[in-house]
């Protein structure tokens, strides 16, 4: 059985960065991924096989969660194959960083220290990180050079400090209604925020520049442009020679002595036990099936999971709340040429209300629906009283939306506050087509996530009328996206409150560390995923000086 230096399990954002960095340091790394390895050539925008049937996830009658949710003041369980809510966000080379639609934002400096900066929320466990904004923006820097981030520095209040003046690739080409947008935010003395990308403009050695093609969000990227951990970032680390890769390979259970992992076990594909040594071992499976896996790795030397001696494992989980709305336009706002102009993006977000005296805000990012023609057409089968449309009817509503008008979404983004009902757990009743115990996910939702969704909607609902939208609508939920993952393995200076120290390297086990979302204690007001590559890229260096 062949030793490596360092094993990683998963290979999306927390992943990528390390194998990067080590595989350049001269180590010998080895990738264990769950799902399989697919490049540009197997990406199409077909709809039916990567949204209707998702081809790479997996099937929820063979692999589920159990979510579970206060109904009625009751915590009520419900498995995954039983509704379709699926927290399987793409089990493939890249992970979910192939699906992401590259909405870029840093942190800021007080993102590090809301306990210091707002104190407590009655009910949330809010604490300051063990870093500062100053030690991890190096890293942003780095990204932007080395998975790519495309766009143009905003000045406005909120805007975090920078090492470098520019982005490292031009801003990417925006959709005619921008200029709507901007009149509107001067107009209500907003400041309309250019949202950085990351997808880049120019090409980068074997990846290609955008194209443009309409299709980024839940879909890989055909290009190479979208700067997924795959493209970006695994694809050099091979070139190394000391990276391998074990596709269709499920880590079920890492083993230990009282002070350091020693093997991963993992089924292949065909469902056969395998087991690999290594002498570090860094896990990266996404934020649920990172706690999932540690907490299953249970021994006679640590009863409650691996890095558990703090009880905080699986704790303190942490999403985006917020929610969404949307405006309808047609032809007396723009021109036929420019209100379907396909391809564009919009790259336009509010931060005006990212930190407010009374309260932590958030983000709203600006996107026109997905192009996705069967969800949209599908979505048109009701008249105005709730008949099912059939026939001409149904064809000709059908028509008159594809061809008079064009909606206008609005994403919100605020910090998920963590608290004591949200949370990762294993109950051995409920376990995969492996036979290994799923993991289940308390979603409990403090109600400032509703109240600070609701206060920014009342600001992008602006922003949309005074564009001159129609049908303005928006929906606040408590309900978080699946999709944005993260807590679980809190990291901080003190052993007894944090499963991680401040470098992602657990308390417990010294040659353990998790380096996806799993670390944040909290999320920010933002997608995750440039957060998560910046640390990875940090957690990498400190690597180097031990290891």
């Amino acid at each position: 059985m062949m030793k490596y230096d360092i094993c990683i399990i998963g290979s999306g954002a927390g992943a990528g960065p390390i194998a990067f960095e080590l595989t350049k340091a001269g180590k010998k790394v080895v990738i264990l991924e769950k799902g399989a390895i697919y490049n540009e050539k197997d990406f199409s925008k077909d709809e039916i096989a990567f949204v209707r049937r998702n081809i790479i996830t997996p099937n929820l009658e063979d692999e589920y969660h159990t979510i579970e949710e206060d109904i009625d003041g009751i915590w009520t369980r419900f498995p995954t194959y039983e509704t379709g809510w699926s927290f399987w966000n793409g089990n493939i080379l890249g992970g979910s960083s192939n699906l992401m639609s590259g909405y870029f934002h840093r942190l800021k400096p007080n993102d590090f220290k809301l306990k210091t900066v707002y104190g407590d929320y009655k009910g949330a466990n809010i604490v300051d990180w063990p870093i500062s904004y100053e030690e991890l923006e190096p890293f942003y820097t780095k990204v932007e050079k080395e998975v790519g981030v495309s766009g143009r520095v905003t000045k406005y209040k909120h805007q975090e400090p920078r090492s470098e003046k520019n982005y490292a690739y031009p801003a990417l080409e925006v959709h005619p209604i921008t200029r709507l947008f901007d009149k509107a935010c001067e107009k209500l003395d907003f400041t309309s925020y250019e949202v950085p990308r990351a997808i880049i403009s120019k090409s980068k050695e074997h990846r290609n520049a955008c194209y443009y093609s309409n299709y980024c969000g839940s879909y890989p990227c055909s290009s190479g442009a979208k700067g997924s951990s795959r493209a970006s970032l695994l694809v050099s680390s091979l070139k190394t020679g000391n990276l391998t890769i074990k596709a269709n390979s499920f880590v079920y259970k890492l083993d230990s002595t009282k002070n350091r992992v020693t093997k991963a076990y993992y089924y292949t594909k065909e469902g056969n036990k395998k087991e690999l040594e290594a002498k570090l071992f860094v896990v990266a499976a996404q934020a649920v099936e990172s706690s999932r896996l540690l907490l299953n790795s249970k021994n006679n030397y640590h009863p409650k999971g691996l890095a558990n001696s703090s009880r905080q494992l699986g704790r303190n989980m942490i999403f985006t709340g917020g929610g969404i709305g949307s405006g309808e336009f047609d032809l007396s706002n723009l021109t036929k040429d420019e209100l379907f102009t396909q391809g564009l993006f919009v790259n336009r977000a509010l931060k005006d209300w990212y930190f407010t005296k009374e309260f932590k805000g958030g983000t709203v990012d600006f996107l026109f629906e997905h192009a996705n023609p069967i969800k949209r057409a599908n979505s048109l089968r009701y008249d105005n009283n709730g008949n099912l449309l059939f026939g001409k009817a149904l064809q000709d509503k059908i028509y008159e939306n594809f061809t008079s008008k064009r909606v206008l979404n609005f994403e919100i983004f605020t910090d998920w506050m963590p608290n004591d009902n949200c949370f990762v757990s294993v109950d051995e009743k409920y376990k995969d087509k492996y036979g290994v115990p799923v993991a289940n996910i308390r979603i409990g939702a403090h109600e400032q996530n509703v109240k600070v969704g609701d206060f920014l909607a009342k600001k992008a609902m602006k922003v949309l009328a005074q564009m001159g939208a129609k049908n303005i609508d928006v929906n606040i939920s408590p309900l978080p996206s699946a999709n944005l993952q993260a807590g679980g393995c809190r990291f901080g200076n003190d052993p007894k409150t944090s499963v991680l120290n401040k470098y992602c390297q657990s308390h417990d086990l010294k040659n353990l560390f998790v380096t996806d979302g799993s670390f944040m204690p909290t999320g920010g007001s933002v997608p995750h995923t440039w957060t998560i590559y910046a640390n990875s890229f940090r957690v990498a260096e400190f690597i180097k000086t031990i290891f």
